[in-house]
């Protein structure tokens, strides 16, 4: 390459530089913060009114777990305001870090490092051997959407063949859901499965084998739910008796699910009030965590629990309406795989709270007790607002 021809490649790469950087600066997309700052908001006053009991039992301290969520999240609002600023498409080179990464610390949760809770083993210390402590899954989440996003939008047509479109895909979902499944961790498999599942159907996965997925799971689903193919092979068989009638064992094993219900009917049409629950006082298990919305029902009534879930649904649909609008299929992707993990977390745990499916251990997005958590999802809501800055402006006229 003559010395010409270098200066013309450096002047081309300067004046794509500047024009993505033009690019990166538009308005943010108002309507998706709005919603996500209300329900943070919300989420923490509930999260503080529910875990203030078991906060000064526990720690003699009734803002402990309040406290310690609204650090997190205040460092969560500063980690979306510098993603929505920082140009998304500088991701596609740390997708392939962020599935190997996810993965090898999935692989050290089920070592010696993993840290047990309730008979699980879900969570690694910051440092290994010290330091605060969070679950992989969370990381794994946003490996699987930066990767699948970058992959599948260089793909194109590739999507529709079983070589490039499902093989490659299904192998990495199944290693996911494997690594999972030892710790075990039901509610993260799902939500690893459905996230991949659905960038995969918009990435342009041939319908055939959409139907023949669908299928699959939907005879997955009935032979664990509807025959006796748990108790067989012994995994979770007690929360398929809870779900099928929560008073079976009241005293023990369907407790839980019989106390959420309680604190759901105690509610009523307005609630008891904000903050004068009863059964968040050690009645109902795991109040300020994955039951959050139990109580939620509670002090807010049908109706207030009702305008919550509008919330949840007004970001869904605004976060699928940015991917559509999105200026490229890479933003397009980042998006859907952001806005469906919220949409399937906050339905998969209102749908247990409820007692519409069988339980899963799976937390309320904004609303339940988990800081590294609750900083992942709103880094996650950076890039869908990054998404969002670079979107074509309407053209006048």
């Amino acid at each position: 390459m003559t010395r010409e021809e270098k200066r013309q490649r450096q002047r081309w790469k300067r004046h794509k530089a500047r024009e993505m950087k033009e690019i990166a600066k538009g308005p943010i997309d108002l309507p998706f913060l709005v919603l996500v700052l209300m329900l943070t908001v919300i989420g923490l006053i509930m999260l503080f009114s529910a875990s203030f009991p078991s906060a000064l039992k526990e720690h003699n301290d009734p803002f402990f777990y309040a406290r310690s969520q609204a650090a997190f999240a205040a460092a969560g609002i500063a980690a979306m305001a510098a993603m929505s600023k920082f140009n998304y498409q500088r991701l596609r080179g740390f997708s392939t870090v962020a599935l190997l990464g996810s993965m090898v610390l999935l692989f050290l949760v089920l070592t010696p490092f993993g840290v047990t809770r309730n008979h699980a083993t879900r969570w690694l210390k910051m440092f290994l051997v010290a330091g605060p402590q969070y679950q992989p899954s969370e990381l794994a989440k946003l490996g699987v959407i930066i990767y699948f996003a970058n992959t599948i939008s260089l793909r194109k047509d590739k999507m529709r063949t079983f070589q490039y479109g499902i093989l490659p895909y299904m192998a990495i979902l199944m290693i996911y859901a494997v690594l999972m499944l030892l710790e075990p961790h039901m509610s993260g498999c799902i939500l690893i499965l459905g996230i991949g599942a659905v960038m995969m159907v918009v990435g342009g996965m041939h319908w055939g084998w959409v139907t023949t997925g669908v299928s699959a799971a939907a005879g997955g689903l009935y032979a664990l739910l509807f025959t006796d193919l748990m108790e067989k092979i012994g995994y979770n068989s007690d929360r398929i008796k809870t779900w099928r009638d929560p008073w079976w064992d009241i005293g023990d094993k369907s407790y839980q699910m019989a106390q959420s219900l309680i604190s759901i009917g105690s509610g009523g049409l307005l609630g008891v009030g904000l903050g004068k629950s009863r059964q968040k006082f050690l009645f109902l298990p795991e109040e300020h965590n994955d039951f959050i919305f139990a109580v939620v029902c509670e002090e807010l009534g049908y109706i207030g629990a009702g305008i919550i879930m509008v919330l949840f649904a007004l970001l869904v649909i605004r976060g699928y309406w940015i991917a559509i609008k999105a200026r490229d299929r890479f933003g397009a992707l980042l998006a859907v795989g952001v806005t469906t993990q919220i949409a399937l977390q906050t339905f998969l745990n209102i749908a247990v709270v409820t007692g519409l499916i069988p339980a899963t251990g799976i937390s309320l997005p904004f609303f339940s007790y988990g800081g590294t958590a609750l900083l992942i999802q709103l880094f996650e809501v950076g890039i869908v607002l990054s998404v969002s800055r670079q979107i074509p402006a309407p053209k006048a006229g």
